[in-house]
């Protein structure tokens, strides 16, 4: 699961789950995997980007180095910035793991890159 997954997803089908977001991530084999470079793809799509959480995720995962807690309203002119954006996006990626619910502490597993937020009849309200 690539962290520009984890970015949109919640759990907030979840019986009793207001928001459900940020998800928390618990990874037993993290990979990166080189992905070519695609400016214009990662300038429009970070604005879309909770980059908080983002940055979170990464730094959870041993990758935030040199990334900034905050984006910078003028990040389009680095490009630098956006490289390590495109890592942590694109290249980092849960291989197995859960990700975790922040109301309910249910635990999604994630298992060859994919997470299963399958429910059951009972937890969907």
């Amino acid at each position: 699961m690539k962290l520009i997954t984890h970015n949109m997803l919640t759990s907030k089908c979840l019986k009793g789950v207001m928001t459900g977001y940020p998800l928390g991530i618990n990874a037993t084999d993290v990979k990166v995997a080189e992905v070519d470079f695609n400016h214009e793809f990662i300038t429009r799509i970070l604005p879309k980007v909770d980059w908080e959480v983002l940055w979170k995720a990464a730094h959870d995962l041993g990758h935030s180095e040199g990334l900034p807690q905050s984006l910078d309203p003028k990040f389009e002119e680095n490009e630098e910035f956006l490289k390590k954006a495109h890592r942590v996006l694109l290249e980092v990626e849960v291989e197995e793991g859960y990700l975790i619910c922040p109301e309910s502490g249910r635990q999604f597993p994630i298992s060859k890159g994919i997470p299963n937020m399958l429910l059951n009849e009972a937890e969907v309200q």
